[in-house]
Parts: structure tokens; C-alpha cells; sequence
């Protein structure tokens, strides 16, 4: 009775000793003489010394800066890129025993394909279709984590690296572009003119009176600044005018002539 009472104080303190908490957030991988037995669920665990053992793996979402790469494109444009990773683990008990270090793992994996895809495609592209090289990248990546239980949810490329010389050469291409849909634009609005001053020639042209209504609207609005010396183009249908008054003119001068002569 007197070695039964230590041996039970003994007993519960290994038991307290030996309990462990896993979180919602966690799976508890164990291991019974150092095989795997079973994922333990969140929750109080009653983990024996020497007997068992066992690792928690955290099954949140996780972020992977994955660093800045060197790689050469398509068109043969050194460039550097950089982009992040988010995965999660949906299988602990794979990322534990498929892999050593899945964490370093994933961030190795990332940075060879992010080379490679950036290798495989010209600097338009590359610059142009930023969302579906993210795409594709995370696609290859997630289906080679597979087998360690990790599911890749997005990649994002952060920035995209130019040599100097590049950039300016990019700037210039930018700035005749602009030239180019400047005089584009400038010669659609001349042809518009053309046709718009094309089609009231011919409506004036139509109508007699036209053409001095406008000479007199004109008139009238120049005359309201005083300040301004103008020149005043005046129509060739207004000197043929002038030109039939001055001839109706002399041929009635001539006429009273010819009549004083006879008297």
C-alpha cells in the first residue's frame, strides 16, 4: 500500500506530462516506434514518452516571397523577375514523410519555373499577359506539389526588371507610336474638313444668294474687332457681279451719246 500510492502519483504526473494540445489551425502527425500511425485531429492528445512521437504541421495558408530571378527571354532580353506564393497544406501527413523541408522545397520549385516560363516567352508577352504567365506557373507548380500533400492556390508576379538601355528603348518605341496616331488624326480631320467644306461649296454653289450672305455674315463678324488690320478676300462671283453693272453702265453711257448726236 505504501509503494501503491507513489506509483499512482507517479503514474498521473507522466499522464499530465504527456498531454499535448493541437490546434484548429494544426494537424499532429504520430508516430508509434518511429512509424507513422494516424493524423491527430485538433484537440487533447495523450502522448507517451519513448512510446510515441510526433510533429505538428501548420495547415493555414502560408506566403513564399519567392526572390528575385535572373532569366533570359524568348527574344533574348535579360531580364529580372519576381513574384509570391501562396499554398497550403491539405494532406500533412505527405508534406511530413513525401518531403524533407516542403517549405524550401515549394520556394525552389517556384524560382526554377518562374525561369523557365520567363524563358519560354518574348518581353511583349511577358509584359502583356502578366495574369496568364501567373496562371500557367501556378498550374505547373501545384500539380508537382501534389504528392506532397500541398495545394498551390495563386501565384502573382510582383515586378518585372528592365535594363536601362531597354527602357529607354522601350520609351522611344512608346513616343513614335504616339507621333504615328497624332499625324493619323490630324490627316482624318483634314479629310473630314475637305468633305464638310466640299459639301457647303456645293450647297452655295446651288443657290446664288448664298455666297453673298455669307461674304455679308463674315463682314459682320470681323467687324465687330476693330483692333486688327483684315483682308478681306472678296468672292470672284462678286467682281463678275461688279464686272455686269459697270458693262450695263458704259452700253447706257453710249446710248445717251448716240441720242444727243442725232438731235
Amino acid at each position: 500500500m505504501e509503494l501503491l500510492i507513489p506509483l499512482l502519483i507517479v503514474l498521473l504526473i507522466v499522464i499530465f506530462c504527456s498531454i499535448r494540445q493541437v490546434n484548429e489551425y494544426e494537424r499532429g502527425i504520430l508516430f508509434l516506434y518511429g512509424k507513422f500511425q494516424k493524423i491527430l485531429e485538433p484537440g487533447w492528445h495523450v502522448i507517451l514518452p519513448i512510446v510515441h512521437s510526433y510533429k505538428k504541421i501548420d495547415i493555414r495558408t502560408k506566403t513564399v516571397d519567392v526572390p528575385e530571378q535572373e532569366a533570359i527571354t524568348k527574344d533574348n532580353v535579360s531580364i529580372k523577375i519576381n513574384a509570391v506564393l501562396y499554398y497550403k497544406i491539405f494532406d500533412a501527413s505527405k508534406a511530413v514523410l513525401a518531403v524533407e523541408n516542403f517549405n524550401y522545397a515549394v520556394s525552389q520549385l517556384a524560382q526554377t519555373t518562374m525561369r523557365n516560363i520567363a524563358g519560354s516567352v518574348s518581353l511583349d508577352e511577358l509584359l502583356a499577359e502578366r495574369n496568364k504567365l501567373s496562371t500557367k506557373i501556378c498550374t505547373i507548380v501545384d500539380e508537382a506539389t501534389d504528392p506532397w500533400g500541398i495545394k498551390v492556390e495563386n501565384v502573382e508576379l510582383k515586378d518585372v526588371s528592365l535594363p536601362a538601355e531597354m527602357k529607354r528603348v522601350i520609351a522611344r518605341i512608346a513616343e513614335a507610336e504616339r507621333e504615328k496616331q497624332a499625324v493619323i488624326t490630324k490627316a482624318q480631320g483634314e479629310v473630314e474638313a475637305s468633305e464638310n467644306l466640299a459639301k457647303a461649296a456645293s450647297i452655295m454653289s446651288s443657290s446664288p444668294g448664298a455666297l453673298h450672305l455669307r461674304t455679308l455674315a463674315t463682314l459682320n463678324d470681323l467687324s465687330s474687332d476693330q483692333s486688327n488690320t483684315i483682308i478681306f478676300a472678296v468672292p470672284i462671283e462678286t467682281l463678275r457681279a461688279i464686272e455686269g453693272k459697270v458693262s450695263d453702265d458704259k452700253i447706257n453711257l453710249a446710248a445717251n451719246v448716240i441720242d444727243k448726236l442725232k438731235k
